[in-house]
């Protein structure tokens, strides 16, 4: 007698379809990914909970193996990061001496003014007395560095605080990147005590070792310029000797992925070596009858591309391709057919089963992308005739799948990169085998003539990318976008990349359509936007109406060439979708009040600047191209972007006056300082003064006390003023009693670094402010401050920017005054 399956009483002794691998492999997926998306690690106890659950459902048959490993990916995720969030680096013990023992955990990254690596921390001490911090940390050596080995175990005073970065909208987040790298701490070493060198060997990190003497012998073999820093890059992965404005040409180009070793370079050379040693195992029918010529080559594939991997150090972008690498290879030698789709996926779990942060890495999404956006328009479907136009139809594949992706992460994309790579990477799939050949004569026979000339080709190559990267549509630059436009444009190309035969294929340019027409919307008429952005020890502001920005003040400088202008600005303004300034206004010519002002005019065209001190800011800006330090290659870093032809003309500073009045969009702007020019220092710091409707905000810059004095004599009540941004970053030199009273602000700004060495906000303006009853926020612990005013002057203040990105790795500093960090 048949059972009746259709009964409920049968139906759950049915079998289940089981979950191919898949399934399984998403099931892991999204179990990683949920977990980086949480603000705060669970507690142990609910991943415990988890897991037994998990374990318990499965044993019980209730719930299907996708769901299982779902659990898994999750609490897996959970123990890689709990190395790190388990046990941070105390914030009381930021800006401490403490004496650290350990190992040099990288290759150093030594330039004239300073020798930055990775030390690995084995004891800490604080004051003799050992404390529990281990890890890895990431130092700065300033003053008298020796040259460094990696490998060699140190102990030295050193100064540590929590990974601690910029947080502004559309800003790197390097806070993120610290936690990818698995950095706890960041530092400097002091010389009070002589640092002291405990052994010389290598230890554990034999292979980085060696990478370093690699690089040592190109670097000394080859003629300087570009070439000569592209050649360890592609070599042994080691990118330093790059600028940034030779990273804004591949950028542009879209070239970048030919630089860095990742799945591309792996690839090529594993595909060479497998073609070769198929070739070769097929020419001995012998060797052929016992074993499949494609077995047979397999095995030699997989150790060229794991020894080319160990070349580039293991990077993580290298891991990756050799995952994927892998279960190809491991498939091919065990006589097993694996689906393109059933590959990927494997591959996907095993990466993540390896390092589960990687879905944190932009190359991550890009990588997997670009292969599901070929199978996606070219598998399991007749391509057209002819090897060139089946390449150009990949390259067309994958600019278009993944041009939402590329905008998203780093809001451009190269319109010529589908032209370029079409030919760019042929030509570097011919010269890879060419260049580490060369590079492995040379290591071996000391002969670097075939090297210089590889180094003089790639020099040349450059030089075409740069013509290409000149030309104004090389690239587009799109400001911010809501989220469901960026899922509306990624339906759009698979719509367009589906088979001719899908009828409705072209609605795929309507779907395109939001994301090249919609821009970040301008403040309303008769409002005011204003954000005061996290620039460190420093001052930046953008102020916004209907129709003009304004920016004031642009941020640190420093020698090394990073400033916050290029850094912070810049970006800044380009996720408003803002390409021009209507004014500038530098308050003074301090380093961190106008350190980026190079930085910001080589990206964003300023029609008008104002300084209280113009003869100094126009010195600084002819001198900051000549000051651009000299990388390895010998080439000048500027960082200039070929979008911003204005930044290279030269620049007329006019004076900030007192008097000087501007009314734009219902707004209100005066400057009330300086009377006359002064000849330099703080008190030539332009004071500006907004109005709008009943509310009013005050920029003093750094004006200190006899600036204040003077302010009460000739303004009195007329300084009334809502908001207040604390003059000289909350020095006791300024913020004076008097002149607080006559402000009367609601909230007191300050713009600071985290833990600066001048002690900012000072305890007299704390006592003041808290006294005056005003409520306070510091860039430090807030980020980015972002407050508007509608018609009627009604402000409002936006929540800290910190506290909106807030992530797994976000450091969360106190407030500098915490009894005053709410509003009034």
């Amino acid at each position: 007698m048949k059972a009746d399956w259709s009964r409920p009483h049968n139906r759950r002794f049915a079998a289940r379809p089981r979950a191919g691998p898949v399934a399984i492999s998403l099931g892991f997926a999204l179990g990683v990914g949920s977990y980086f998306l949480a603000a705060e690690p669970p507690p142990h106890l609910a991943v415990v909970v988890l897991l037994v659950l998990a374990a318990v459902g499965r044993l019980l048959h209730r719930i299907d193996w996708p769901l299982v490993v779902l659990a898994l990916g999750f609490c897996w995720s959970h123990l890689w990061a709990c190395s790190l969030l388990c046990a941070p680096f105390p914030d009381a013990l930021a800006q401490q001496d403490l004496t650290l023992i350990g190992r040099i955990a990288s290759l150093p990254d030594a330039t004239t003014e300073r020798t930055r690596f990775l030390f690995d921390v084995e004891q800490t001490l604080d004051a003799g007395t050992p404390i529990p911090f281990k890890g890895r940390v990431r130092l700065s050596w300033y003053q008298q560095a020796p040259p460094l080995l990696a490998g060699e175990r140190w102990q030295f005073k050193a100064r540590l605080k929590p990974p601690h970065g910029f947080i502004n909208p559309g800003g790197f987040d390097y806070e993120r990147w610290l936690f990818r790298q698995q950095v706890k701490a960041t530092g400097y070493v002091r010389m009070q005590d002589r640092p002291q060198q405990l052994a010389a060997g290598a230890g554990g990190y034999w292979l980085s070792r060696w990478r370093q003497r690699l690089r040592e012998r190109l670097y000394q073999a080859l003629p300087s310029g570009v070439g000569a820093a592209l050649i360890p890059a592609l070599v042994i992965g080691d990118r330093s000797g790059l600028n940034p404005s030779q990273w804004t040409v591949f950028s542009r180009t879209g070239t970048s992925h030919l630089i860095a070793i990742s799945g591309l370079h792996v690839g090529l050379v594993s595909a060479a070596i497998f073609v070769l040693a198929r070739r070769l195992w097929a020419r001995v029918p012998g060797l052929a009858l016992r074993i499949a010529a494609p077995r047979a080559a397999a095995l030699p594939a997989l150790l060229a591309a794991f020894g080319y991997a160990a070349l580039a150090g293991f990077s993580v972008s290298t891991q990756r391709a050799l995952v994927m690498l892998a279960v190809v290879l491991v498939a091919i030698m065990a006589g097993r057919t694996l689906r393109p789709s059933s590959a990927v996926a494997v591959a996907l779990a095993a990466v993540l089963l390896i390092d589960p942060a990687a879905v944190l890495d932009y190359g991550f999404w890009l990588s997997f992308g670009a292969v599901g956006v070929l199978l996606y328009a070219l598998g399991w479907r007749l391509g057209p005739p002819g090897w060139i136009a089946r390449w150009g139809a990949a390259q067309w594949a994958v600019a278009l799948g993944l041009l939402p992706l590329l905008i998203a992460f780093f809001g451009r994309a190269s319109l010529i990169a589908p032209l370029v790579n079409l030919v760019a990477v042929p030509l570097f799939g011919l010269c890879l085998p060419v260049i580490l050949i060369a590079s492995l004569a040379f290591l071996a026979t000391g002969w670097a003539s075939p090297l210089v000339a590889v180094s003089g080709l790639l020099s040349q190559g450059y030089s075409l990318l740069v013509s290409a990267a000149s030309l104004p549509w090389a690239s587009v630059t799109l400001g911010g976008r809501p989220d469901w436009v960026w899922l509306i444009a990624g339906l759009g190309a698979l719509l367009l990349l589906a088979p001719r035969g899908l009828p409705g294929r072209w609605l795929g340019l309507i779907l395109l359509l939001p994301l090249w027409l919609l821009r970040p919307a301008a403040p309303a008429p008769g409002t005011l936007q204003v954000a005061l952005l996290d620039v460190g020890q420093g001052l930046a502001a953008v102020i916004r109406t209907h129709r003009h920005t304004l920016v004031y003040d642009t941020g640190p400088g420093f020698r090394s060439g990073f400033n916050t202008g290029e850094a912070v600005v810049a970006p800044y303004l380009r996720h408003l979708g803002i390409r021009r300034i209507d004014l500038l206004m530098i308050s003074h010519a301090d380093q961190d009040h106008a350190g980026g002002v190079r930085g910001l005019l080589d990206s964003v065209r300023a029609q008008r600047i104002l300084s209280g001190e113009p003869d100094q800011l126009e010195k600084l800006l002819q001198a900051s191209d000549a000051a651009a330090p000299a990388d390895r290659a010998g080439t000048r870093s500027t960082g200039r972007d070929p979008d911003a032809k204005a930044g290279a003309e030269p620049v007329r500073v006019e004076t900030c006056l007192a008097g000087q009045r501007w009314h734009w969009d219902a707004v209100d702007f005066e400057i009330l300082h300086p009377t006359e020019p002064i000849e330099s220092g703080n008190n030539s710091s332009c004071v500006l003064r907004i109005a709008l409707g009943k509310t009013a905000l005050l920029w003093p810059g750094d004006a200190e006390a006899a600036v204040e004095r003077s302010l009460l004599q000739r303004k009195g009540d007329a300084l009334r003023s809502e908001i207040l941004v604390a003059a000289h970053h909350g020095s006791a030199s300024s913020t004076t009693q008097p002149f607080l009273d006559a402000v009367s602000p609601q909230w007191v700004l300050f713009s600071m670094g985290w833990k600066n060495r001048f002690g900012f906000p000072s305890p007299p303006v704390r006592a003041r402010v808290a006294a005056s009853g005003a409520a306070s926020l510091d860039t430090a612990s807030a980020g980015a401050i972002e407050l508007s005013l509608d018609p009627s002057g009604e402000l409002r203040m936006a929540r800290p920017y910190r506290e909106r990105a807030d992530r797994l790795w976000r450091h969360r500093p106190a407030p500098a005054m915490p009894d005053m960090s709410a509003g009034p």
